[in-house]
């Protein structure tokens, strides 16, 4: 794990290879996702069932609770057939809330400029994925972007990174992941990635978030010296 200050002694670029960086929370604001599911889609599931809005959301609430940490949940196909509605279609109706973060373009154009690989690591659904790298123009930054469903784990599970690494082969002990996720920074220490960050603030109107302990940043501008 790297310093509480990722800008400050113990962040040393010249140790790192090959960063690894989430998509949603991570470069992109979380905003969307939780207005997507939290209010979006249980609006339309409301409105398709003849239900109150809160009922729907309390019902939807159970559904997700059962399949969190799993690949379902991050299944754009899995929720369209247990919900019997059109999700993408749902998605692109508040596409224009899809936002990167502050910095996330310096970020990851001096990444680029580097010697370093850079590969975006995501449990998002490739249809997903395909909608906000095309909303977003960031796709061209990568060496690689990996979905867990490539891979047929979700990055929660420890053997997620083994199965990365021989997919896109790097060293632990000189990767750098960034996520906003304590249960895939915590399952990614298990699989001895040396380097960890956390995202203080994945969704731009909710308070900063508990990083439980890890090196956070406020915006990617925090990880840019050195570079």
């Amino acid at each position: 794990m790297v310093s509480a200050d990722p800008a400050g002694p113990g962040f040393d670029w010249s140790r790192i290879e090959t960063v690894l960086l989430d998509m949603d929370g991570t470069l992109l604001d979380l905003n969307f996702d939780n207005h997507f599911w939290q209010r979006h889609v249980p609006l339309a599931y409301a409105q398709a069932r003849e239900l109150p809005l809160a009922a729907a959301q309390e019902e939807l609430a159970g559904r997700y609770r059962a399949r969190a940490g799993t690949l379902e949940w991050y299944s754009v196909d899995h929720w369209a057939e247990e919900l019997e509605l059109d999700i993408m279609r749902l998605k692109e109706e508040v596409a224009h809330l899809i936002a990167v973060h502050p910095r996330v373009t310096d970020f990851l154009a001096a990444v680029r400029a580097s010697s370093k690989r850079l590969a975006l690591v995501t449990n998002a659904h490739h249809k997903s994925l395909a909608l906000k790298m095309a909303r977003t123009g960031l796709s061209g930054y990568f060496d690689a972007q990996i979905t867990a469903h490539e891979l047929g784990l979700p990055k929660e599970d420890p053997a997620f990174w083994q199965r990365l690494r021989r997919h896109f082969p790097f060293d632990p002990a000189t990767a750098l992941l960034v996520d906003d996720s304590l249960p895939v920074l915590d399952s990614a220490q298990r699989a001895g990635i040396a380097h960890l960050v956390a995202v203080r603030c994945p969704d731009t109107q909710l308070p900063a978030k508990d990083t439980g302990g890890y090196a956070a940043i406020d915006h990617f501008g925090t990880l840019i010296p050195g570079l």
